[in-house]
């Protein structure tokens, strides 16, 4: 039997993130006797999805992360692993902020296809902002395929002139839609075990960073308490940010009514046992919780910053960031009140499903050649 290609995705970690869970998903789905995936990732801790990569057949290798005066070291430690390592058919770079360098490197070591993919609309603020722009200034001149996202991310990455040239392709998140799906069953039990029984429960699904603006969510809860006292914030996810938004919780009162749930592998449930999602996002690429939630059944309050192309259903509605807080509170208690059911036909036919996305990767990648 014939060894299957593999493709190389490069990441800054394994965590559960947007685009890690995205990955593999897709990872999931193929026919891994014909494809497998590895993963060239910037961090010595061991990350969530490890095991079952290695589980899978897949391979895992570590560079340092880049931090800018270790440019040369950096570099160097890329040569020397795409000299030792001519397997790949391609190398899939997410992590923008340094594809420009490691692509390169890769097609001189003789990496048939290189690809370049945003998956973010937005960069950090201050210094390391400033420099994950100016590395990306010359990243569409040095990948094979340019992809992304959504419009957002790919006008945020490649700039306007690229993206209006029609050298990049919008390749949507996908998700595996079908596990989302609302279910009444789920709900129930997932309420018992989180012991919120009949509350009124908001939800968010993200990770403790920037972007995601957790500080102004809990300040609209604040107010959706006050409207709703029956009404429980469920927060899943973690990250650096988390102790400053439990303090702040701390700081209102509100330590009975906010459930800072972690990181969790298996999201559904609590999308199955959310009311309504709130998102406030600074900027993303293409947020794959808000079409989860969708699936789900949800209705998503979603920031005006967040692209578009997330609001594939009737159930997104999208509100300009710099309305005050009271503002977000009234419509999400205002639209309390909906009939829930799965989206899941909406979803899949715009093209957010995985088994249409898997395709699409199948034809980048070139499966077809020996």
């Amino acid at each position: 039997m014939a060894e299957p290609i593999r493709i190389l995705h490069v990441l800054g970690g394994l965590s559960i993130g947007g685009t890690e869970s995205r990955i593999m998903d897709l990872y999931r789905c193929v026919d891994r006797e014909k494809m497998q995936f590895d993963f060239l990732i910037h961090t010595d801790k061991e990350q969530h999805f490890e095991k079952e990569i290695e589980k899978m057949g897949g391979k895992i290798y570590r560079v340092p992360r880049f931090l800018v005066y270790n440019w040369f070291g950096y570099k160097k430690k890329l040569k020397q692993f795409f000299s030792n390592h001519h397997e790949f058919r391609a190398v899939h770079g997410h992590m923008t902020s340094t594809a420009a360098i490691y692509l390169p490197i890769a097609k001189k070591a003789g990496i048939p296809i290189t690809i370049a993919h945003a998956r973010s609309a937005g960069v950090d603020s201050g210094l390391k902002g400033w420099i994950t722009r100016l590395l990306r200034l010359s990243l569409h001149k040095k990948a094979d395929y340019l992809l992304t996202c959504s419009k957002e991310a790919g006008y945020a990455v490649y700039g306007k002139k690229c993206m209006d040239s029609g050298a990049v392709e919008i390749v949507p998140n996908a998700i595996d839609a079908l596990k989302y799906c609302y279910d009444p069953v789920l709900r129930k039990q997932k309420r018992e075990e989180l012991g919120i029984g009949d509350k009124w429960v908001i939800g968010h699904v993200g990770s403790f960073r920037e972007a995601k603006n957790h500080t102004f969510l809990i300040r609209i809860f604040k107010e959706i308490l006050a409207k709703r006292p029956d009404a429980v914030l469920l927060l899943v996810g973690d990250g650096p940010l988390r102790p400053q938004i439990e303090e702040q919780v701390r700081s209102l009162g509100m330590e009975e009514r906010v459930l800072f749930c972690g990181r969790q592998s298996r999201v559904n449930g609590y999308y199955q046992a959310m009311d309504f999602l709130v998102f406030p996002s600074l900027y993303e690429g293409l947020p794959g919780t808000v079409v989860e939630a969708q699936v789900a059944g949800l209705n998503c309050l979603v920031s005006d910053h967040v692209t578009k192309e997330v609001g594939i259903t009737k159930a997104v509605t999208f509100m300009e960031l710099n309305r005050p807080a009271e503002d977000w509170a009234d419509f999400v208690v205002k639209n309390a009140e909906y009939t829930r059911e799965s989206l899941y036909e909406e979803v899949c036919k715009a093209g957010f499903d995985i088994t249409t996305q898997l395709k699409r990767y199948q034809e980048i990648y070139k499966m077809e050649q020996k």
